[in-house]
């Protein structure tokens, strides 16, 4: 699911979701549980403010963002 990300750099200087907007509702990230890397993208497992996780996948040749997992209730 296509997705419109805000990002900031994180700590390497590297770009990193600070919110993100499930139609017009905008969640904000509360933490960056795991991030890893694919030759083409990368991933982020992400607690947001709503309680739950998310998935998030950035395309880095399209720059594009997609929604990929979701799990309610994360912590």
């Amino acid at each position: 699911m296509p997705i419109r990300v805000a990002c900031d750099a994180g700590d390497r200087g590297e770009q990193e979701p600070v919110a993100f907007w499930l139609g017009e509702r905008r969640l904000a990230v509360r933490e960056i549980v795991d991030r890893w890397f694919a030759p083409h993208g990368r991933w982020f497992k992400v607690a947001a403010d709503d309680g739950d996780l998310y998935i998030l996948r950035h395309d880095e040749t399209s720059g594009d963002w997609e929604l990929a997992a979701y799990t309610r209730g994360a912590a």
